[in-house]
């Protein structure tokens, strides 16, 4: 059964600051960006269309940014499922906590390596969905290695996590740490993006 899409309120800022505050932010850490504007619509639509939102009640995303993916989300988000962001960039999470106001979104300031810990800290059962668009390729590779295996202990039974990059760099980093993963590719995004859908 579909799940009939809420709009997400935007309060204060406009899309103008959206992307001014993202295309600052990428000149600031452009290594824990990767790109100078927002995931296009044609990405998000293709990243989002794995999940089953019917069956959904727990959603994680990584590096949430401006909250592109993260309003899409909303949107289709189960009335009585839970999303939590997680950002480590203080800006971001400012923004995120001006901007939308849903009961259903968590914003969390930290590390995608705690991911089980902010779980158990909100009560939370393991997640259905893990969404990231982290620059892997630009990490020190044990950081990587950390955030996937902590990604794939935080799942639940039937669980994936969805990921979009723009380097093929993180591809045999997700084959050694889940059982099935596979892959698509986003040509209309700024750069063309690869995606992966990696199940536990």
């Amino acid at each position: 059964m579909a799940v009939q899409e809420r709009p997400v309120a935007l309060a204060g800022p406009d899309r103008r600051a959206q992307l001014s505050l993202f295309a600052r932010n990428f000149f600031k850490h452009p290594r824990m960006l990767g790109s100078i504007i927002p995931s296009s619509p044609f990405l998000v639509r293709r990243l989002l269309e794995r999940v089953d939102w019917g069956r959904a009640r727990v959603i994680v995303e990584y590096g949430p940014g401006v909250g592109t993916i993260t309003r899409e989300i909303l949107n289709r988000l189960h009335p009585n499922a839970t999303l939590v962001v997680i950002e480590t960039n203080d800006d971001f999470v400012d923004f995120l906590n001006r901007s939308l106001y849903d009961p259903r979104l968590k914003v969390i300031a930290g590390s995608a390596e705690d991911i089980q810990a902010q779980l158990n800290q909100l009560g939370l059962p393991p997640a259905d969905y893990v969404l990231a668009g982290l620059p892997f390729s630009t990490m020190p590779a044990e950081c990587r290695e950390r955030i996937l295996a902590a990604s794939r202990e935080a799942l639940g039974s039937g669980g994936a996590m969805l990921i979009y990059q723009f380097s093929p760099k993180v591809s045999s980093d997700l084959r050694q740490t889940f059982t099935r993963v596979e892959s698509d590719f986003e040509p209309i995004n700024v750069p063309p993006a690869r995606l992966y859908y990696c199940h536990k």
